[in-house]
């Protein structure tokens, strides 16, 4: 039998609740306890979900030693601040994207994590869902030939608040750690880290970028062709060129959703989404777990380097945009 692990969620915002819920999924998941820096916020949330315990302090969270496992859901701004408290209490974490603000952050944390002995995931879903699986699969397989072009959008029409997360740089805001890590991701995760990067940048009034495209280019020719946008809205969709055919992670790409595959010379095939309940963190939920079992402080499938890679090219690409977090990236050009 599986050993059941208490979970807690670190903030209790709309991603814990679509967490949670998923979570409820998972017959050796316990949920236990939810901490906001709001007692009644977190009371209602833990009434809302089924959790143990609530807590009006994180810092009550880590302290209780029944917690196995953290789910920091917080601002990306808090990212770095509140894994490093879990970790430093031996609670394993799993770190909602953007991991951090930048790679030097990132490095912390995964140090911390060594330091302590303590498990530690960047919680992106994607890599975790069957159909981008199937897709990666496809890709190693060459089947259709060698990739050349990778196409990534990710846009939606956000209501300008300088206030909330979306358009706040205190609170890392703007399109590309929100949502254009996920064009970037796909780009990372078929083609690595480009050798050069062109990024153009619209702006919004409180400086965050409102709307990226960048254009990542490879030693062998390969492109990659991303969007990121708050300003319109977007099919959500990615596209994979190859030499033989194409292959489509159909909308919205980044969730469980089918993918359509052409070959030269033949007919559109559609590869049906083997997702069948929930929105589909439970995989990456379950994941956590099977590292635990197995005494693992690091993910194989969504390993640290995977995550200093992905911060690395999102750093140039906020550098190359002109888009930074004041004191926050002093070290951006070392």
């Amino acid at each position: 039998m599986k050993k059941k692990y208490n979970w807690a969620v670190l903030g209790c915002g709309h991603i814990a609740s679509k967490f949670s819920k998923d979570l409820k999924l998972l017959p050796n998941a316990n949920l236990y306890a939810a901490a906001s820096r709001s007692l009644q916020k977190a009371q209602d949330f833990a009434a809302e979900f089924g959790y143990e315990k609530a807590y009006g302090n994180y810092e009550q969270l880590v302290a209780d030693p029944d917690v196995d496992v953290v789910y920091v859901a917080t601002p990306h701004s808090h990212h770095h601040e509140h894994a490093m408290l879990c970790l430093n209490h031996k609670k394993a974490v799993l770190c909602e994207k953007a991991f951090a603000l930048n790679k030097q952050e990132a490095e912390e944390m995964i140090a911390c994590a060594k330091e302590n002995n303590t498990f530690l995931m960047e919680a992106f879903w994607t890599m975790f869902q069957p159909s981008f699986q199937k897709a990666m699969e496809i890709i190693r397989s060459e089947e259709l030939g060698k990739l050349k072009i990778v196409r990534s959008d990710f846009a939606f029409n956000g209501p300008f608040d300088p206030q909330r997360r979306l358009y706040n740089v205190a609170l890392g805001g703007g399109s590309l750690l929100d949502i254009g890590i996920y064009p970037v991701f796909a780009a990372l995760t078929s083609l690595g880290k480009p050798e050069m990067i062109k990024t153009f940048a619209d702006f919004s009034p409180t400086g965050s970028e409102e709307t990226l495209n960048m254009i990542f280019k490879y030693n062998g020719g390969e492109m990659a062709s991303l969007t990121s946008s708050f300003a319109g809205y977007s099919p959500t969709q990615t596209e994979y060129c190859f030499e033989k055919g194409y292959m489509v992670l159909n909308p919205k790409w980044f969730v469980p959703t089918n993918i359509t595959i052409w070959k030269e010379g033949g007919e559109t095939q559609t590869w049906p989404s083997e997702h069948k309940e929930g929105f589909g963190y439970q995989y990456e939920a379950g994941h956590v777990m099977e590292c635990l079992d197995a005494g693992k402080i690091e993910s194989e499938r969504m390993p640290w380097q995977m995550s200093l890679d992905l911060m690395e090219v999102l750093d140039r690409i906020r550098i190359d945009a002109g888009a930074f977090f004041p004191g926050r990236d002093k070290n951006m050009f070392r």
